[in-house]
């Protein structure tokens, strides 16, 4: 998943134009972007989206945290509808995902649901206690599709009144949380997709923002605009130069036969290079470009 788009589920106007936004995933939001008065409204246009979904693309149900008291009417109304997985807010690390995990064996047993089917997608950062913790997440569910993290809620947590200094760069203990959830989502063995950018209108903001994502190891991002969906895609598709060089990497290992290093254009290369390039080949074949 390149581009994971976030839409108000108590907007039919919002869900109706999210069907043609391009995403690799949808999230239908029941958290922070639905005022209290409008849950039980959001609960049900999420649920008759779900119905009527007709195409491949996953769609994730972002509930409200497991602490707020809404959780459990949130997976009363939504996994009826069998969303491809749950989004889980505020997530302290692997007790939260586990206790999930078995509220959602219920669901999908009352539901006719094949037991393990609806993944999970925790934001792992959201909160102090979180981030200390992002290191309980491997080994807590074989639900785990992802991880990802958030920064807003974590600076309302810490008081600060801002994540990113005057240069639009990450401050140092937000930039520490996104490392966090690269190394909490490799010790899992899962992607890691970055968080979202606000600034919506600032497209050359958002594509140096994917661009520096991707460089670090993270595999998709979020967004909470449609506009959003055309930069993040072509940000996390592997261009042609990067496919081509993987398959090089690839090639060459497979003529040296049973060996842990190859020769490719005068440089030795090792296992890890061709770990890179596979990972490489397996997002390009995903995206369709290779």
């Amino acid at each position: 998943m390149r581009s994971l788009l976030f839409v108000p589920a108590d907007s039919e106007r919002k869900l109706d134009k999210a069907r043609k936004a391009g995403a690799d995933a949808l999230i239908l939001d029941l958290e922070d972007s639905v005022a209290p008065e409008r849950k039980s409204e959001a609960r049900r246009l999420a649920a008759a989206f779900l119905a009527e979904w007709d195409t491949p693309a996953p769609v994730y149900v972002r509930i409200n945290g497991l602490t707020t008291g809404l959780a459990d009417d949130d997976l009363m109304a939504v996994m009826t509808a069998r969303p491809m997985g749950i989004m889980l807010p505020k997530a302290e690390g692997g007790r939260d995902v586990a206790l999930l995990a078995a509220k959602l064996r219920v669901h999908e047993a009352e539901n006719g649901i094949e037991d393990g089917a609806t993944r999970i997608l925790p934001i792992i950062t959201e909160t102090a206690a979180a981030v200390f913790s992002a290191g309980t997440l491997a080994g807590s569910s074989e639900r785990l599709s992802a991880l990802t993290w958030g920064a807003e809620d974590l600076s309302a947590a810490l008081g600060a009144r801002t994540t990113r200094d005057e240069a639009g760069r990450y401050t140092p203990v937000f930039a520490m949380t996104r490392a966090v959830t690269l190394l909490a989502a490799s010790a899992a063995q899962v992607p890691a997709i970055d968080t979202v950018f606000p600034a919506f209108r600032d497209a050359e903001g958002l594509a140096r923002d994917c661009a520096e994502a991707e460089r670090d190891g993270f595999t998709g991002k979020m967004a909470i605009h449609p506009a959003q969906v055309p930069v993040i895609n072509a940000a996390f598709t592997p261009s042609q130069e990067a496919i081509d060089h993987a398959r090089r990497v690839v090639a060459a290992f497979k003529d040296a036969g049973q060996t842990g290093v190859a020769s490719l254009g005068g440089e030795m290369i090792d296992r890890p290079h061709l770990l890179r390039a596979e990972r490489i080949l397996a997002r390009a074949r995903l995206a369709g470009s290779a």
